[in-house]
């Protein structure tokens, strides 16, 4: 890996104009409000169970046991897997766009069972159709950013996206803090999903995927489009040919299966090549760490662990606070990541979220006389880690999932790392009630900080530099 600067040293330069910018910007609109209310669907469970735990609203709910608690907060992470198989079936037949209209109607259904819910059977329910609009969203949106992004602005837009998720679960979370009641806030939350599908009818195609179905013609002028109207000459003589050398090697059959040049089925045989296998390889590794330091495994609980930290804070107006952290780390990571690039944002942020974890999970055992003072910087240290996290390990995840595929595989490649993702996430919530019932509450963050540090090291060997770098060259590189 230390000749990963040699090896993919080349890279094609697409001169368009700030119109450009403008062009692709306005094109991801519909992926931004996807984001927006994923980031809605992940809070959903953090608002509720918070919220019964406290008495607050039960509106006929009882609070919930530790083992109900665990269910409902992972039941969506456990069906996500299904909805990325959903739509790894259908993307290639219908497009990108139209699958990210569909995955809106599992949300919208959930959010109105929400309002009527009056059982633990309705909440698991409600869980479980999120995960299914979570799952079907993940291929479709992450290999359409990928596929529409000129290559210098693919790692900041593809950044600037995942803001997004932070402002879902912002807004979401603010107008809990102001109602204090759940049922009002999932009900404000649908107008998301509804405004989405109105964008989305609003957004052009793929042009990689028009190439793939013969519409080339078609490919060309979204591609205009989608590079703020250039002269059709430099759409020809540069980046639009690369597009078709791109996909020259996939077309599809009558029943829409990805084949190759001679007629073989391709889609799930190129799962076996190297350069798909390791960079998936490499993804599934970089997720688990993502997921394990940004404490996702502590996300449904956050109310009780804002409480365990014993600092004199309002809980709600803490939890969007944290968000907000969140948010702005998002925001900055658009700026850094083309100028530090993704290996420096990883080994940086990942070793500073280690070491947080590793103090908090210290101070919290060894500091037997609990008091103000290290009530609060066990808090301050815990959104440190939402912060830095949010500034590069996360962010960064969903970046290289657009992006270190090759195109024969990457819609199936993108739904089955956006599956394996939320699978990892579901272990972790689940069973973690469980872990810190058995080792102590604060020494689940040492635990967890010592294993980020082994991610930092291997990162180090193994995470090749993407950052401006062409599709093409990415997956050379994994060859």
């Amino acid at each position: 890996m230390t000749d990963l600067k040699k090896e993919m040293e080349s890279n094609i330069k697409y001169k368009y104009s700030l119109k450009s910018i403008f062009a692709q910007s306005l094109a991801l609109a519909g992926p931004c409000f996807i984001q927006i209310g994923i980031g809605i669907e992940l809070t959903c469970s953090t608002i509720i169970i918070g919220a019964l735990a406290n008495d607050k609203n039960k509106n006929g709910l009882q609070p919930l046991t530790d083992d109900q608690a665990s269910w409902f907060g992972s039941l969506l992470f456990l069906f996500t897997p299904l909805g990325s198989a959903l739509s790894s079936l259908t993307l290639n037949r219908f497009g990108h766009k139209t699958c990210m209209i569909i995955t809106n109607i599992p949300f919208i259904v959930s959010q109105i069972m929400f309002f009527y819910a009056n059982s633990i059977e309705t909440l698991y329910a409600c869980s479980m159709l999120m995960g299914l609009s979570v799952g079907y969203s993940g291929g479709p949106s992450s290999s359409y950013i990928g596929e529409v992004c000129e290559p210098k602005l693919r790692g900041a837009l593809m950044s600037a996206t995942n803001v997004f998720y932070y402002v879902g679960s912002l807004l979401f979370t603010l107008i809990y803090a102001i109602t204090l009641e759940w049922r009002l806030t999932v009900l404000i939350g649908m107008s998301i999903p509804i405004a989405t599908v109105v964008i989305l009818f609003m957004t052009p195609q793929s042009p990689m995927w028009l190439l793939t179905k013969g519409e080339s013609l078609k490919a060309q002028r979204t591609l205009g489009k989608l590079r703020g109207w250039p002269s059709q000459e430099t759409c020809s003589s540069k980046e639009f040919k690369e597009m078709i050398a791109y996909t020259s090697s996939v077309v599809y059959d009558e029943d829409d299966n990805e084949t190759d040049q001679n007629g073989e089925t391709s889609s799930w045989g190129q799962l076996l090549r190297p350069e798909v296998y390791r960079p998936f390889r490499l993804l599934v590794v970089y997720i688990f760490f993502a997921n394990l330091l940004s404490g996702i495994q502590y996300g449904p609980y956050l109310v009780s662990v804002f409480t365990e930290f014993g600092a004199p804070v309002n809980v709600e107006f803490t939890l969007a606070f944290s968000v907000f952290l969140s948010t702005i780390g998002g925001i900055i990571t658009i700026f850094l990541i083309s100028k530090l690039g993704k290996r420096f944002l990883t080994f940086s942020t990942l070793s500073i979220c280690s070491i947080c974890y590793i103090l908090i999970g210290l101070i919290g055992v060894y500091t037997t006389n609990s008091n103000s003072t290290t009530s609060w910087l066990i808090l301050i240290l815990f959104l440190t880690t939402t912060f830095m996290s949010s500034l590069g390990i996360m962010p960064i995840a969903w970046v290289l999932l657009t992006e270190i595929f090759p195109m024969k595989s990457r819609n199936i490649t993108c739904s089955a790392g956006s599956a394996i993702g939320y699978l990892i996430a579901f272990f972790l919530i689940k069973y973690y009630l469980e872990l810190s019932n058995l080792v102590n509450f604060y020494n689940t963050f040492t635990l967890f900080g010592i294993s980020g540090l082994f991610g930092t090291v291997y990162f180090y060997f193994y995470l090749p530099e993407t950052e401006n770098k062409t599709l093409q060259e990415i997956s050379e590189f994994f060859k």
